[in-house]
This record gives C-alpha cells, sequence and structure tokens, in this order.
C-alpha cells in the first residue's frame, strides 16, 4: 500500500488538500481512517467515507495484480471456475426444503439477499444463520464464527438463546442415533455459551456508522479468521431518510456494494443482507420490489463475481 497519493484516482481538488495536508501514501489515508480524515481536510465524513473505499478499492486491486506475479490479470479456465465454485462450503440451516432451495445451504464467498415486508422474519432467519455457522464440520457445518451488523434495533439476544439451545439439542439428538466418536467429541465445545461468545454484535444507527464499520471489517476479519458469517440486517434502512443529495447516497451504496462483495471473496465468508420492500409504480400497474440498496446489489448479481442470491420472504 506504498501507492502514492498523486497517483490515486481522486478528484484534483481533493488530491490538493491530501498533499497540502502532508499525506503522502495511500496507506497513511487509511491509517488516518475517515473522521480523522474528515477533521484533517476540513470536509464532510461522507466524502472522507467516499474517498477511503476509492482508496481502498484501488489497494485492494494493486495487492491482486502483485498477487498475480506478471501485472496482468488472473487467467483461468472455465472448468478452474467450476471447481472452485463447487469447493466452496455452504451454511445448512437443518430445514432441508430451506437448504435445498439455495443448493445445499447458503453460500460462502457469496452475497444472499433476504427480502420482505416488515415482520415477515428476517431477522429471525439471520438470527438462525449466526447460530447455524458454528454447526461444527462432523454435524455438515462450517464450525465458523459470525458477524451481525443491526441497522435496525432488531436483534433479540433472548431469541438467538432459544434457537442456540435448540441447535445444541438437535445435535445431540443426531450424536445419540449416530454414537460416532466424532459427533461426541464436538459436542464437548459446542454449547450455548460457545455459541454466543462468537457472534460478534455490532449496532450501527446511521449511514456513518454503517459505512465505517464496513470499511473497517476486513480487518477485523483478518483478526478473527474464523467468521464465516456477516450478516447486515436492514441494508438499506440507514440510507432511506435525511439524504438530499441522492447522487452522492448511490454512489456510497456502489461503494458499499461492491466492499461487501471483496470481503466476501476474500475472507471466504457468506454475506446475508436483510432488506424491506417499497412499491414501484408503473404505468399500468404497481409492484412490491426490494428498497434502495437492491438496486445496487441486484446489478452485481448480473455477473458471476457478485455471486448474488435474492430470496423473497412472504408472510
Amino acid at each position: 500500500m506504498q501507492r502514492e497519493v498523486g497517483s490515486l484516482p481522486l478528484a484534483p481538488a481533493l488530491r490538493a488538500k491530501l498533499v497540502a495536508a502532508g499525506f503522502q501514501t495511500a496507506q497513511e489515508l487509511l491509517e488516518t481512517g475517515p473522521c480523522g480524515l474528515s477533521k484533517e481536510l476540513g470536509i464532510s465524513k461522507e466524502e472522507a467515507l467516499e474517498a477511503l473505499q476509492v482508496v481502498r478499492q484501488e489497494c485492494h486491486g494493486d495487492a491482486a495484480r502483485t498477487a498475480g506475479g506478471s501485472g496482468t490479470t488472473r487467467k483461468c479456465t472455465a472448468l478452474e471456475l467450476l471447481e472452485e465454485e463447487q469447493a466452496q462450503g455452504f451454511i445448512i440451516t437443518f430445514c432441508s426444503a430451506l437448504d435445498n432451495i439455495l443448493g445445499g445451504g447458503v453460500q460462502l464467498t457469496k452475497i444472499t439477499e433476504i427480502c420482505g415486508a416488515p415482520g415477515v422474519g428476517k431477522t429471525q432467519l439471520c438470527m438462525q444463520l449466526a447460530v447455524d455457522v458454528q454447526i461444527p464440520e462432523c454435524f455438515g457445518g462450517v464450525a465458523g464464527e459470525a458477524v451481525f451488523i443491526d441497522t435496525e434495533g432488531s436483534f433479540m439476544v433472548d431469541r438467538v438463546v432459544d434457537i442456540a439451545t435448540a441447535c445444541v439439542q438437535h445435535c445431540q439428538l443426531i450424536a445419540e442415533a449416530h454414537q460416532e466418536e466424532d459427533h461426541l467429541k464436538a459436542l464437548e465445545t459446542f454449547s450455548l455459551e460457545s455459541i454466543l461468545s462468537h457472534i460478534y454484535y455490532f449496532r450501527c444507527r446511521d449511514y456513518i456508522e454503517l459505512l465505517a464499520q464496513v470499511y473497517l471489517l476486513p480487518d477485523f476479519l483478518s483478526e478473527h479468521s474464523k467468521v464465516r458469517l456477516v450478516v447486515v440486517d436492514g441494508i438499506a434502512f440507514p440510507f432511506r431518510h435525511d439524504f438530499e443529495d441522492l447522487s452522492l447516497r448511490t454512489r456510497l451504496l456502489n461503494g458499499l456494494a461492491q466492499q461487501l462483495i471483496i470481503i466476501a471473496h476474500d475472507h471466504k465468508s457468506a454475506v446475508v443482507l436483510t432488506n424491506q420492500m417499497t412499491t414501484r409504480i408503473g404505468q399500468n400497474q404497481s409492484t412490491l420490489v426490494p428498497a434502495l440498496a437492491a438496486a445496487v446489489s441486484a446489478k452485481e448479481a448480473t455477473t458471476p463475481a457478485g455471486g448474488h442470491c435474492c430470496i423473497p420472504c412472504a408472510g
């Protein structure tokens, strides 16, 4: 990350401010963070976050090119892509109908969006997944950990306790039925306390906190390498109010979507988003569609790199 500030694809006026403030490399910008950069340059936190998103994406691209050795785009065959896809694990739910719909469960390295009206169970499913990602490998799980980013304040720890208790009991029934040594050994550490201690909860009360949290998430995941699930419960909620600059909102959402795609791929994790529905008024009819962020994630879904699956929830 020793790339010079002058070579970054930022607005000329912003680059001039960075140079005048004494910044020389991209690494210095990333270490300063959005709040510090906002104060140093006299710009808004939104502008600082947008600039840092660009810097991080550029540094990520540089790192990928360096890893490639020749400085060119990585080449592979369709067969290699298929084998890589099939090698990725799934977060099973112990609900055969849902696992079958998802092709085996919630796939790692992909983004899954859960859409539906309020009260249909989107948060409930996310809390279930935060428990299910920890199911030991001998029971068909991935034995991972979970990050839960809550923008609406809907996370209920009492409900998670109920779900975790039921999951442990279900695994105990499987172990009793099969009497296999690896099952019994796994249950020694797969407990309610263990499950709760490996769900990392973050409460984001506005879009600035959400953007900052996602921006800092790669560093957290590097320190917690067993995380295999990142939940953002209410991806569009912080962006639906108090936003006068709609073009800025679109750019921030695009940057957020791109960052989540990078996180899913680089950290071999499943990213699960929940989204509310909104009414789209047509010429002759109106339809319910996912709100705001879905337009971004759906655009990413048109390419294999997006790895996006949208699950509509009905009451």
